[in-house]
């Protein structure tokens, strides 16, 4: 057990509502600590994110003192010890120390405890195992300092029992390691989650998704997801073909052209070739309706841009929209492979340069050469934009009148007993 002031001087612990809910917590016996993510992300130099608090006091305490102080407190998990206290308009989640007493896979039955150590011994992580009390002092019961400061991922205790009370810990090893760690993941950790990847199928979706989505935007993505791929943990969870080498591609396309990391073109990257891949996928991590969309288009074609034709490139930019566009050539490019090819650069900034025009020709055009309204006005309105389509966006009177007297002239003639 080590205690050193590490964090003396840090501005987001001494003020604002995280000072006040420690000294709040403080006082007459109890005992408050921030914990977990927070202390981690501070030790390492990165803003603290979400900051969670642990409490000798009872979670009816908590609430008592919040009242007596006038905060607001909001029994998010009472019952689980955890409270929620709302300081300008921020929260601050406060959980009662904890023992586990017995697990249940992902559940436990827990008791209430106020020993610290204990509370550390039962997170996941070494790293995430540390507290950090109002004066900076970093308590450290499990080693967890060294090995941040190593950026070393390592589980608390027995690798194979930490990841048998919660299955979910196997895609957080490789999901922290990714954001968090250096060089390769600790190997008694990473063999323990090959042990135990057969608990992943136990796993609802929605959390999968949510670890996976995460885990494809940290830093050490590529490297994390072909560790995982070796330990043939993605068939599990992807339950098809994975595409390591286009997701490598994907995140140094990102970077290359200056883009925020995006989780939906990676997921396309590594696991999608075809629009059945991203039904497919977006059905096993229940994806939302846009993820689930965004997927389907960028697995829709997307071999048509390796036809080195920009009038090409112009139609399907004004068919699906800058986005749409934009996505589905990054997923082309990433499976062609050379990020430094100026082929697929010319089509990702093709948006930048040139703006698709609006179809010209309206339903009056037509009317006035003749056709009544009805199904057939709406087919050669169709047969018109293809053809000003085909014809490169012409604008010119003259051309219009003859894009849009061949269409009447075609549905016409079509539509002849």
């Amino acid at each position: 057990m080590s205690a050193e002031p590490l964090l003396a001087h840090a501005p987001w612990l001494t003020a604002g509502g995280t000072a006040r809910v420690l000294e709040l917590l403080s006082t007459d016996g109890e005992e408050a600590r921030v914990v977990g993510g927070a202390v981690r992300n501070a030790l390492l130099g990165l803003l603290p994110g979400d900051i969670d608090i642990a409490t000798t006091a009872l979670p009816e305490e908590v609430m008592r003192r919040a009242k007596s102080a006038g905060i607001k407190g909001v029994p998010t998990g009472i019952d689980h010890g955890t409270v929620t206290l709302v300081i300008d308009g921020h929260p601050y989640e406060v959980t009662t120390l904890r023992e586990d007493t017995e697990t249940f896979g992902r559940k436990a039955r827990v008791a209430f405890g106020r020993d610290w150590v204990k509370d550390a011994e039962r997170r996941d992580f070494t790293m995430n195992g540390l507290s950090v009390d109002a004066d900076g002092v970093v308590y450290d019961y499990v080693g967890g300092i060294a090995d941040a400061r190593a950026r070393r991922v390592r589980f608390i205790g027995d690798p194979g029992q930490r990841i048998a009370e919660d299955y979910l810990r196997i895609l957080r090893f490789f999901r922290i390691h990714a954001a968090f760690g250096a060089g390769e993941p600790d190997r008694e950790g990473y063999l323990a989650c090959i042990r135990g990847r057969a608990g992943l199928a136990s796993l609802s979706a929605e959390r999968v998704r949510m670890e996976m989505l995460k885990l494809l935007v940290a830093g050490g993505a590529a490297a994390a997801v072909m560790a995982m791929a070796e330990g043939g943990l993605l068939q599990v969870l992807i339950g098809g073909v994975v595409y390591t080498g286009p997701l490598s591609t994907m995140i140094a396309i990102e970077r290359e052209l200056g883009l925020a990391p995006s989780s939906t073109r990676r997921l396309a990257a590594l696991s999608v070739a075809v629009t059945e891949d991203a039904k497919r996928v977006a059905a096993r991590l229940r994806l939302s309706n846009a993820e689930a969309k965004a997927l389907d288009s960028m697995g829709h074609r997307w071999w048509r841009f390796f036809r080195k034709d920009e009038a090409n490139a112009r139609r399907l930019l004004y068919r699906l929209g800058a986005e749409r566009y934009h996505d589905r050539v990054l997923l082309g490019w990433a499976r062609n492979g050379d990020v430094s090819s100026p082929h697929w650069r010319a089509l990702a900034e093709l948006p930048q340069r040139w703006t698709a025009p609006k179809f010209p020709l309206k339903a009056a055009d037509f009317i006035a050469r003749g056709l009544a309204e009805g199904p057939a006005l709406g087919r050669v309105l169709t047969l018109a934009e293809d053809a000003w389509l085909a014809a490169d966006f012409p604008l010119g009177e003259a051309a219009l009148a003859a894009i849009a007297d061949q269409a009447v002239a075609r549905v016409s003639r079509d539509e002849k007993p």
